[in-house]
């Protein structure tokens, strides 16, 4: 606009007319600039106040759905590697008002046991926060030369009929498989028969499917190390699963029963022959919904320690799904464990000890007020303190730092998460699922 107006200047002395009037000079000369000036204030207006404008809703309304931009306990500092107990006495019990506000946008599975009446109102409390809700109620088990379900005394219709009423959550009840494997998996009539079961009581409860878990069971019969037996177990599952894929929801017509299977960690750091692999994954992809992989009990009373190291859940996950290949395209349907119980390890004069819940956890934390430490190398809190008889313990529990890390691992993986199990753990938590 500069050049525009010097070049009118110019080429107005360059014809030499006559001077005039210097009031008519003085009007012309303040038209031409009040002109320019509305060229200039529409070429600002359009060309970078409307651009930078719409730059910034964009950028809110579409901002990345981070926690760490909307977790309540992220906002208010309690994610921290530098914890004090005071802080988790006073904290703990101080949640979002949003109670069904999801930051893990992945699905994600909670456990709830009937030992722990506390779960089953974590459930409704939170019930939005969860995509899928196991309650451990169902055996499977062998009777002489019969199958029995045994679990039907667990059910609790009235509080899935508040699930329901809240919000959408799944509910598929935990099966576990305790039948004799080397029976049930032989012979064909034991086999439809533990099908005709499950799939039964699905129906008659009006479950959305089951949560299985045998992997284990059979693993310790010793069944898994033999090709054959390895492959009937495989082909059951895949049987079962279809079983309970042909059974619609009675919730929607559209939506199929779901399998959800339990599998375990690698206990070494090459795949033995009983352990859950790659190939047992994509095996198994059409016939199962989703895995949740118990990447917790790292440690025992007998070899005290954290009880889910980060790096060891890293491992975990690069041996199930590698870092390439078919395997990695399947990361969706696991279910990565997270564990909201703890450990009170003995240290001195033998091993002993074993695991805690929350309201165990804020007891000691209210009687020994200890110096809580960060391990780096785990990603987990822990204590130290002498019970009453000078004996050295150790504990190991979740902290938000420590479940907000595998969060991130997760996502990092694009998986879901497994919690076991919700009545165990603190009510701030939550804030972070």
């Amino acid at each position: 606009m500069a050049k525009r107006r010097d070049r009118r200047l110019v080429q107005s002395s360059d014809r030499r007319e006559p001077r005039g009037d210097p009031s008519t000079q003085v009007d012309q000369f303040s038209e031409s600039a009040a002109s320019d000036r509305k060229l200039i204030a529409i070429f600002i207006l359009f060309f970078i106040v409307i651009p930078a404008v719409s730059v910034l809703v964009y950028r809110i309304k579409y901002a990345p759905n981070t926690y760490g931009t909307e977790s309540h306990a992220r906002q208010d500092g309690r994610v921290k590697t530098d914890l004090k107990y005071e802080e988790i006495l006073s904290e703990n019990s101080k949640v979002s008002k949003n109670a069904s506000h999801r930051q893990y946008t992945y699905p994600v599975l909670a456990y709830i046991t009937p030992w722990n009446s506390k779960g089953y109102e974590m459930a409704k409390r939170f019930t939005n926060k969860f995509t899928h809700l196991s309650p451990v109620w169902y055996d499977l088990r062998s009777q002489g030369t019969e199958l029995i379900l045994e679990g039907r005394h667990n059910a609790d219709r009235g509080w899935i009929s508040e699930l329901r009423m809240k919000g959408g959550a799944l509910v598929l009840p935990r099966v576990v498989l305790e039948a004799f494997p080397s029976e049930m998996l032989r012979k064909k009539k034991l086999r439809d028969k533990a099908i005709e079961l499950v799939v039964s009581e699905c129906k008659e409860m009006e479950y959305d499917g089951i949560v299985l878990e045998s992997w284990s069971r059979w693993a310790a019969y010793g069944i898994l190390s033999d090709p054959d037996m390895r492959n009937k177990a495989l082909k059951f599952i895949k049987q079962l699963g279809h079983a309970i894929h042909s059974v619609s929801s009675s919730r929607s017509s559209k939506q199929p029963l779901q399998l959800v299977y339990v599998i375990g960690p690698p206990h070494s750091e090459k795949l033995q022959v009983h352990d859950f692999g790659p190939e047992d994954l994509q095996s198994l992809n059409d016939a199962v919904d989703g895995f949740s992989l118990m990447t917790y009990d790292f440690s025992s009373p007998h070899n005290p320690g954290p009880n889910a190291p980060l790096k060891w859940i890293h491992f975990t996950l690069q041996l199930l799904l590698g870092t390439t290949g078919n395997a990695r395209t399947l990361a969706h349907k696991v279910f990565l464990g997270i564990n909201f119980y703890g450990n009170d390890f003995l240290l001195s004069e033998g091993s002993g000890g074993g695991a805690i819940i929350g309201r165990d956890y804020l007891s000691l934390l209210e009687k020994h007020k200890p110096f809580l430490r960060w391990e780096e190398n785990s990603a987990e809190h822990f204590f130290l303190y002498f019970d009453d008889e000078n004996k050295k313990h150790a504990v190991f529990y979740p902290s938000l730092m420590s479940i907000s890390l595998r969060l991130e691992e997760a996502r990092s993986w694009g998986t879901g998460i497994s919690i076991w199990e919700i009545g165990q753990g603190l009510d701030y938590f939550f804030d972070l699922l």
